[in-house]
């Protein structure tokens, strides 16, 4: 950790909470507007860096060697998942929509959803989460996180992805009862 400090933006609060946890001597300064504005801020003022969601650096086919990919931040729960919705009567779109369900994606989505509705974090909340499939098994990580960083309750367990329904709410409740009930509980009274 480094004792100098160095002014970061984003626009996320999740990744403000998880980069003072990293980096408690950091001045996060906020960062808003589309990917496009964002870098042009970026590049006019005398900010040490920023973050950004790699997705949107991906889909703008942004590469420089300037950007570093950062492991060990979550992103938000089912971030960049991708769902189109009908009507359940509707046997006919399901069945046309059918062959481009990605199993393993739904899994991860619906377990990281699960965990987010069960700790009752909206968008905005400092919550990160993220299911990826391992063989037949599936590594999840979770977390949420102080606004200033300096309290954090985190989890990573490994389940068969036989096991997924559920696993999301069971996790969630496991961070609950860890200490994550008195840090929503802070988060929603400075809301």
């Amino acid at each position: 950790k480094h004792k100098t400090k160095r002014v970061i933006a984003t626009g996320s609060l999740r990744r403000k909470a998880q980069w003072l946890g990293l980096h408690p001597n950091d001045l996060i300064v906020d960062l808003r507007g589309n990917i496009q504005t964002r870098l042009e801020k970026l590049h006019n003022t005398a900010w040490d860096g920023a973050i950004f969601a790699e997705a949107a650096l991906e889909r703008l086919a942004i590469q420089n060697e300037e950007i570093e990919r950062l492991t060990n931040l979550l992103p938000a729960p089912a971030q960049g998942a991708l769902m189109i919705v009908s009507r359940t009567e509707d046997t006919e779109i399901h069945r046309l929509l059918a062959p481009l369900n990605n199993r393993e994606a739904a899994f991860c989505t619906q377990i990281e959803r699960d965990f987010l509705r069960t700790l009752e974090g909206g968008c905005t909340a400092p919550i990160g989460a993220l299911a990826k499939f391992n063989g037949t098994d599936i590594d999840f990580s979770g977390g949420l996180y102080a606004l200033n960083g300096k309290k954090k309750t985190e989890l990573s367990t490994r389940f068969s992805a036989k096991d997924y329904q559920e696993k999301g709410t069971e996790i969630a409740k496991q961070l609950l009862a860890q200490g994550g009930a008195a840090l929503m509980n802070e988060f929603k009274s400075n809301t």
